[in-house]
């Protein structure tokens, strides 16, 4: 085990790079599960999730080689068509196998997925979509089990605009048999970026980052290429480090558009932005920082991800904010642990009202999930004195070594083992 000893109170100053995108590494990933040779995605993070999902496409039969932030993956000798709950259990992502796996051999058996430990985040849309394509779909023993001959075309809407769901059918329908179209589609950078790479591969597909998506089915795929997008998330979390810190510091490889609800909230919170080339600077010396409220939406919206991290910069604003969250109500196990360190918030249904104090203290404070970990060494940059951060493994599974980017801004953080859990 390890954890975080920060000493907070520094300021930050300098550049980093942003990692590619996690979120769409691991659509990306089991997207090559479509095709038999090797293709190859550049850019992908180093996080224990992809490492996951190597393992679980490696069980599949997959050859993969995995260094300088490039995946090569050989589905040449697919060999089973099971992905079992060692595996499924760490990661929600793992449900993405299911699409293509049974689109291109009919048949998958899919463990039900784990990952974060909060809230219910159901599958049901994914199983119901894969049913209007054709599949039978039965649980047993913790496992989806789907089967079809031959997937067949389908009008398929959402209720939500599920991303996972999106990117599951979208990869489920490009060898169906006959036209696909999904309403309601998910738009997040990370499903427009899969199906570019799907149509890289050969497929048909009208209506890329609209909410109606039109696939028609082809009879095979070929191997391809792609370069993954920034993490849109780390690229937020890095630049309210600096406007929780009160500093000016720049990130490079980020795409603006992706992240503009996140900026607009910024800004309004008092701390000046610039854009250039792909580099975005942010400058909050001497900030006094507003309150902002924020409710979570589906993209274009303000991200659920960032959900956590919002409240630990509102936490030392003047004032009184309220952040809620429409996609996730219950994913608020990180305030406890934020007033641990001296915030006053209060949960309120899906909704926290953060009561802006002055200054945050330096305390233990344990992880509890991806987004709260983030948040807690967002509070634990801006406090006084010491605070530990247990449990850092959450934040591994999605931050490519964070510690060092901030250290390289000049934050007074380390990774250091302990035997508290």
């Amino acid at each position: 085990m390890e954890k975080f000893v920060i000493r907070g109170g520094k300021k930050l100053s300098g550049r980093v790079a942003v990692s590619g995108a996690k979120n769409s590494s691991l659509a990306l990933m089991p997207a090559t599960l479509l095709t038999s040779g090797i293709s190859k995605i550049y850019n992908v993070p180093e996080v224990n999730d992809i490492y996951t999902m190597i393992k679980l496409m490696e069980h599949l039969g997959a050859n993969i080689k995995f260094e300088n932030n490039t995946v090569q993956i050989d589905t040449t000798n697919i060999i089973s068509q099971v992905a079992p709950y060692e595996h499924v259990k760490k990661m929600r992502a793992s449900i993405y196998v299911l699409g293509p796996l049974l689109s291109r051999f009919g048949y998958a058996k899919v463990s039900m997925p784990g990952g974060c430990a909060w809230g219910p985040r159901p599958i049901n849309l994914h199983l119901e979509a894969m049913k209007k394509l054709g599949a039978s779909i039965d649980i047993d023993e913790g496992y989806v089990i789907a089967k079809a001959n031959k997937l067949t075309g389908a009008k398929i809407h959402f209720d939500i605009p599920s991303v996972g769901a999106t990117g599951n059918t979208l990869m489920a329908a490009v060898l169906a048999k006959g036209t696909t179209v999904i309403s309601n589609a998910a738009i997040e950078p990370e499903i427009t970026l899969l199906a570019e790479y799907l149509q890289l591969m050969g497929a048909r597909i009208s209506g890329i980052g609209t909410t109606v998506i039109e696939i028609e089915g082809v009879d095979e795929l070929k191997p391809s290429e792609i370069f993954n997008i920034p993490d849109r998330i780390e690229a937020g979390t890095l630049l309210l480090a600096g406007a929780i810190t009160r500093s000016n510091i720049e990130l490079s490889n980020v795409i603006k558009e992706h992240l503009e609800s996140v900026l607009i909230k910024i800004e309004e919170s008092g701390a000046k932005l610039s854009y250039d080339n792909g580099i975005i600077k942010i400058n909050a010396e001497n900030l006094n920082i507003k309150n902002i409220d924020v409710t979570t939406a589906v993209f274009p919206g303000f991200p659920t991800d960032m959900q956590a991290q919002w409240i630990a910069y509102m936490s030392l604003a003047e004032g009184t904010s309220k952040v809620t969250d429409t996609i996730y109500p219950d994913r608020f196990n990180h305030v406890p642990e934020l007033n641990r360190l001296g915030a006053n918030i209060e949960v309120i249904n899906n909704s926290a009202v953060v009561k802006g104090v002055k200054k945050l203290k330096g305390a233990k404070v344990m992880s509890t999930d991806l987004r709260a970990s983030a948040s807690l060494v967002l509070a634990g940059l801006a406090a006084e004195n010491v605070t530990e951060v247990l449990r850092i493994y959450h934040l591994d599974r999605g931050y490519q070594r964070i510690e060092e980017k901030l250290k390289a801004l000049g934050a007074d953080i380390e990774r250091v083992p302990t035997e508290e859990y």
